[in-house]
This record gives structure tokens, C-alpha cells and sequence, in this order.
């Protein structure tokens, strides 16, 4: 996002441990319009101009990092300690900039306790306006960073996941799960059958969208895993709620980067060596992986309007074929 002539900076000096463990997360900035880039580029000499936008999501993706023990397994680790130490140094820096909002919110809810409510006539809605969820789906470990920002509806994660689908690129032919917070996972029951209850899943299918996102409309992150050989992580991102447009069909997809990797790559590094081997013809792989993709394969490709196409069609439902 663009900062504004009236927007705050914020000069912080991030160095050390502290900028070497952010660096390592940049594939999940991508939301951020550049920041990715901006992280990248820092040599840590001297501060960096950061605005509001930005450290809300780096606080964003330190939170994820921190709760993600694949990532640091040891607590106690001076890559963990730095990494939660910068969180806590940029959460201290928001709120005594913005803190204050919070506060101005309790005074109003306070001043508002005593009044009158209004009277609905009988027969009229007093419905709120639909409200659509706007979310940033990014696959983690890619970079540059392969993302989507898809508008949907409240629906089950069991379809998010058909949305997620659709708007990459994949072909679900793979199990999946949903990662909520520190280790709570949603699945499928009929999939997830041999380990549900030993995992503790709860139920992908009956999971809403609003029974996990925050009431009050803060940006919340997420985790989805799709093919657990290839292990494709997706940081699912709920950035805002907008107002349904009169006459648009949801779901759709606003925009986004690069193509989705081909099934059975490999993963993030059978990724990046099939890019290599197709992009250079001396390569000894190079035309058996051409072939085994169909002939041709564009790692830059995305069409917002064909991923929308494709998510308003949807997926064969499975099930009925059983």
C-alpha cells in the first residue's frame, strides 16, 4: 500500500540476529506491496523508514514464524529469542503510535451504554449489509513469491480449500488440512479417517470462515497445507472485510503472481530445479521435464480473469463419485 503524505514513519534499526531471522520470512510479505523486496534490499547500517501498513504485517508474519515449530523446534534458540524480541520491539512501536485508538473505541462504547435503542419497524431487515472476505493466499518458501488475492463469501473451510484450489492453480489431488493458531488443524473427516481423532482434527466440513476469523475484522493469518509428500504451505491471510458489490458473483480472484508449480514437483526445491532445467536448453534435464509438463511452461504466467473462471466452476465434488 502507499503511504500517504500524512501517514507516520516509523525509523527503526533492525540489525543482527533480529534482521537475519526477518530475512527469512520475506516469502510471506508479499501482501505488503514490496516489503518483501524492501527487507531483502536492508543491510541493517541504518534505520529503516517503516509505515503502518508495514509493521502490521510483519508483526503478522513474526507471530506466524514464532507459532510455526517446524521453523524453530528449540524455544531457547538465539534465532527464536531474536525473532520474538523484534516482534516485541515493533509491537511496542505500534501501539505507542496507535495505541490510543483503542482507547478512543472503549470511550465511545462507553458513552453509547444508556441509550435508547432504535426501533426496527415490523417487517423491515435489520440485517447488516453482505460482507465479503478479502484474502491473501501466498505459498510460502517460493521466491519470488508465488500469491493470490481472492474475494469469497462466508463459506466452510472445506470449500475455502476449493477456492484455494481454484485460484492457484492445483488440481486436488492431494490431501490437505487447514493449521489455526499454535496446532489446532482442520480436516476432512472422511479423508483425514485414519488419524482424525489421533490428530485431533476438528471437522473441515462444518468449519465456517466467521468461526475462526476475529469479530472484529483484525487481519488474521492462517496456515493451509496441500500434499503432505510435496508439503505445499499457503499462509492464508484475511486482510479486510469489503462490501459485496451489487451485481458481482462471488468468488473472485482481484489479482496475484506468477503460475502455480506443476503437481508432483517436488516441492518448493523440486520447484526452483525444474525452473532451472526448463530455462536453459544446455541442461541435461531439460527437455524430458519440458515434456513431462506438457511442452512448455511459463513460471511468470497468472491471469486474474482465468483464476476467476476457474473458482466460479469450481471442483468435481468428489464425493458424489464415490
Amino acid at each position: 500500500m502507499k503511504p500517504g503524505s500524512r501517514d507516520h514513519r516509523h525509523r527503526l534499526l533492525i540489525s543482527g540476529d533480529e534482521l537475519r531471522e526477518l530475512k527469512r520470512h520475506t516469502g510471506s510479505m508479499a501482501e505488503a506491496f514490496g516489503l518483501d523486496r524492501k527487507i531483502e534490499n536492508y543491510k541493517g547500517t541504518r534505520p529503516i523508514t517503516l509505515y503502518r501498513w508495514d509493521l502490521d504485517c510483519l508483526m503478522d508474519v513474526i507471530d506466524l514464524a514464532l507459532r510455526d515449530e517446524r521453523d524453530y523446534p528449540d524455544r531457547s534458540a538465539p534465532g527464536y529469542l531474536a525473532l520474538k524480541s523484534l516482534g516485541e520491539r515493533l509491537r511496542q512501536e505500534y501501539d505507542a503510535v496507535y495505541g490510543h485508538e483503542k482507547s478512543s473505541l472503549s470511550v465511545s462504547k462507553a458513552k453509547a451504554v444508556g441509550k435508547p435503542r432504535k426501533k426496527v419497524a415490523v417487517g423491515k431487515s435489520a440485517k447488516k449489509p453482505d460482507l465479503v472476505y478479502q484474502i491473501k493466499i501466498t505459498l510460502l518458501d517460493t521466491h519470488p513469491p508465488i500469491w493470490r488475492r481472492i474475494q469469497v463469501q462466508d463459506c466452510t473451510l472445506d470449500k475455502l480449500h476449493e477456492h484455494i484450489q481454484t485460484a492457484m492453480g492445483w488440481t486436488n489431488s492431494h490431501l490437505h488440512h487447514f493449521r489455526v493458531g499454535k496446532q489446532q488443524l482442520y480436516g476432512d473427516p472422511l479423508l483425514m479417517a485414519e488419524n482424525f481423532e489421533e490428530m485431533e482434527y476438528e471437522d473441515s466440513t462444518t468449519t465456517r470462515l466467521s468461526n475462526i476469523l476475529p469479530k472484529i475484522g483484525r487481519r488474521f493469518r492462517f496456515v493451509y497445507e496441500y500434499d503432505f509428500g510435496d508439503t505445499w504451505q499457503h499462509a492464508v491471510l484475511f486482510e479486510k472485510n469489503v462490501k459485496a458489490e451489487a451485481g458481482r458473483k462471488y468468488p473472485v480472484c482481484v489479482n496475484g503472481a506468477r503460475a502455480c508449480p506443476p503437481e508432483d514437483v517436488g516441492g518448493t526445491w523440486g520447484y526452483a530445479n525444474f525452473v532451472k532445467a526448463i530455462q536453459d536448453e544446455d541442461h541435461e534435464r531439460h527437455e524430458e521435464l519440458l515434456e513431462w509438463v506438457g511442452g512448455s511452461f511459463d513460471p511468470e504466467a497468472f491471469n486474474p480473469a482465468a483464476s476467476t473462471k476457474s473458482m466460479k466452476k469450481g471442483l468435481p465434488d468428489w464425493r458424489r463419485m464415490m
